[in-house]
């Protein structure tokens, strides 16, 4: 009788460990995350699914053009993804279907063509705002139908999951995301 209960432990040990680094590297490293919604379209579409990476940024910080899933504000009980385009300490200002950071226009070179960026309840057209420290101004790349930070603000660096890394599915559009690199851009 000791044998049998010795040989279930045994068996049930791989279980346990493959279990133990599943829940490691999902709470310390990538996170699956469900697209909901057709704001990042053409871009993503709505129920694809991307993994987050969330070990990047405790060694950097985010950067202009990454695509981010973050804690939605309240009262929505979810997470949202979109596109950094305003960074702290920025002043990003709306102005004739455009986007200015500090008094530059913001080449968006990701939108469709034609596609102008529209004031909401929050940002408002020809009205500068300054970001504050800690926070990031994020805008779905399907401006007509995002709800992002033009309607609730700015997204503090505390409720950041990650930078979108890898889309698994479908398996059609399976592959590594794309992020657009301003780091040559003066703004």
């Amino acid at each position: 009788m000791m044998r049998s209960g010795f040989a279930i432990l045994e068996a049930l040990q791989p279980v346990v460990m493959a279990f133990a680094v599943f829940m490691m590297i999902y709470l310390f490293l990538f996170q699956p995350h469900k697209v909901d919604g057709n704001s990042m379209y053409p871009r993503f579409h709505n129920k694809e699914y991307i993994l987050t990476d969330k070990f990047s940024y405790n060694t950097g910080s985010p950067k202009r053009g990454e695509v981010i899933v973050f804690h939605a504000p309240p009262p929505a009980n979810s997470d949202y993804i979109k596109r950094i385009v305003g960074m702290p300490d920025e002043t990003i200002m709306l102005k004739d279907g455009y986007v200015f950071i500090n008094d530059k226009k913001l080449p968006e070179i990701y939108l469709p063509e034609g596609l102008l960026t529209n004031q909401k309840s929050f940002l408002r057209n020809n009205v500068p705002y300054k970001i504050p420290p800690g926070y990031y101004m994020a805008f779905g790349d399907n401006r007509n139908y995002s709800s992002d930070s033009r309607e609730f603000g700015p997204v503090s660096r505390k409720s950041i999951v990650g930078k979108a890394w890898i889309r698994y599915w479908p398996p059609s559009a399976m592959g590594l995301i794309p992020h657009e690199d301003y780091s040559t851009i003066p703004l």
